[in-house]
C-alpha cells in the first residue's frame, strides 16, 4: 500500500457558505488526528489573495495539483481533506498529471451530482460543477489545470450516492455515459454487491482509479457537520467498509473527503468519523 500523505484545503470559495474553510484547520488541530498519526496533516493550503473568487479558486486547484502530482510520482497517496468539493479539481488534475496521459478512474461518492456547468447552475457556485469541470465542460481557467484534454474520460466515472440533482445534470452525465448510482439502490444492493460494476468502469483500462467523497453523502443524522445536508443517506459504517477494503488496493491513487463544516457539527459527530474515514484510508482494514 502506498503512504499516505494528508494534504488540507482550507477554502470556501466554491461554495455560498464559506464556512468548510474551517474544516481542514479544525481536523488538523484535532487531538483525534494526533493520535492518529504522528506526522498528521503535511500542509494545509489556502487560497492567495485576488481579485475575483474564481481566480484565486484557480490558483489554489493549481497549487494543490502541482503537490497532488508531486506526491503520486513520489509513490504516495495523496489524501485530500477540504473545504468545498471545488477542491477536487486540483487533486484529480493534479493526480492524472502524474500519470502522463493514461486515464484515470474516479468514484464521485455524493448526494448531488456536482456536473452543473456555468450555463445551467442555479446558484453558480462552483462547487456544484467539479465533476463537471473534471470532465472538460467549464470555465477554461479550470477545464485545463492539467492541459488541454480533460481530466477525466466519461467512461471510467461512476457517481454514487446520488439523491438531489437538477434535471441539466443529469442530462449531460448520461448524454456522457457516466455511470450514476442512486442511494436508493446503494442501500439496496450494498457496496459489496456494486463493487464489481464500480471496479470495471474506474479500474479496467485505466492506469489507476481515486475516490472523491462529499461527506453529505452519508446521513446527516450520522455527518451534521456537512456543507450542504440531504437525509435518506448512506449509511458511515458501511461507507468505512468499504473504503477499508480498497485501501489496500495498489490501483487506489489518491482519495478526497471534503464539505466538513464544523459549525454544523454535532458532538464532533462528523470530525471523529472524518478522522475514522481517514483511518480507513491510511490503514485499510474495518474497524
Amino acid at each position: 500500500m502506498s503512504e499516505p500523505a494528508l494534504i488540507g484545503v482550507a477554502s470556501g470559495l466554491g461554495a455560498p457558505d464559506g464556512a468548510c474553510a474551517d474544516g481542514p484547520v479544525a481536523l488538523c488541530e484535532s487531538p483525534l488526528l494526533a493520535a492518529l498519526s504522528r506526522k498528521g496533516c503535511l500542509e494545509v493550503l489556502r487560497p492567495l489573495p485576488a481579485d475575483a473568487p474564481r481566480a484565486a479558486l484557480a490558483g489554489l486547484c493549481r497549487t494543490l495539483a502541482a503537490r497532488a502530482a508531486g506526491l503520486v510520482r513520489g509513490g504516495a497517496r495523496p489524501v485530500v481533506v477540504g473545504g468545498d468539493h471545488s477542491c477536487a479539481v486540483g487533486t484529480w488534475a493534479g493526480v492524472h498529471a502524474a500519470l502522463d496521459g493514461a486515464p484515470l478512474g474516479l468514484i464521485w461518492v455524493d448526494a448531488h451530482m456536482d456536473a452543473h456547468t456555468p450555463a445551467t447552475s442555479p446558484s453558480g457556485a462552483l462547487h456544484g460543477m467539479p465533476l463537471a469541470v473534471l470532465l472538460g465542460f467549464g470555465e477554461t481557467d479550470l477545464t485545463t489545470l492539467a492541459g488541454s484534454a480533460p481530466v477525466l474520460q466519461a467512461e471510467h466515472v461512476c457517481v454514487v450516492g446520488v439523491r438531489s440533482y437538477e434535471p441539466e445534470e443529469a442530462a449531460l452525465l448520461s448524454r456522457l455515459g457516466v455511470k450514476v448510482v442512486f442511494a436508493r439502490e446503494l442501500r439496496q444492493r450494498g457496496w459489496e454487491a456494486l463493487w464489481p460494476e464500480l471496479e470495471t468502469r474506474v479500474a479496467r483500462g485505466t492506469a489507476g482509479y481515486g475516490i472523491s467523497i462529499d461527506l453529505d453523502a452519508i446521513d446527516p443524522s450520522e455527518a451534521p457537520g456537512v456543507g450542504t445536508p440531504v437525509g435518506s443517506g448512506l449509511s458511515a459504517r458501511a461507507l468505512l467498509d468499504w473504503l477499508g477494503d480498497r485501501a489496500a488496493d495498489p490501483r487506489l491513487l489518491a482519495v478526497e473527503m471534503s464539505e466538513y463544516n464544523p459549525h454544523r457539527d454535532r458532538g464532533e459527530l462528523t470530525l471523529k468519523l472524518l478522522v475514522r474515514m481517514i483511518h480507513a484510508c491510511c490503514r485499510g482494514g474495518r474497524s
